[in-house]
């Protein structure tokens, strides 16, 4: 299993556990993503995302995005998408 760094989180909403996440690169809804830094280190899987309250499937490079975490996540965090070699 490797990643490739598609963001870092930017923001992150302890009360609905949403994590707000700069791109680096595109993200889609379905994708296994792994979160990694200070406290945070879990893989998942995007089932919610979203861009200015609208949900979306896909995401492109420079935008930011909300998605749905299943831990807390802190500012700086990066984030990979898992890809299979």
């Amino acid at each position: 299993m490797t990643g490739v760094r598609v963001g870092e989180v930017s923001h992150f909403f302890d009360r609905i556990n949403v994590a707000v996440i700069q791109l680096s690169n595109p993200l889609h809804k379905g994708d296994q993503v792994h979160f990694l830094g200070h406290g945070s280190d879990f893989t998942q899987e995007i089932t919610s995302l979203q861009i200015e309250h609208e949900a979306v499937e896909t995401a492109t490079k420079g935008q930011e995005v909300a998605v749905r975490v299943i831990k807390p996540v802190r500012p700086h965090t990066s984030v990979f998408l898992i890809t299979e070699e």
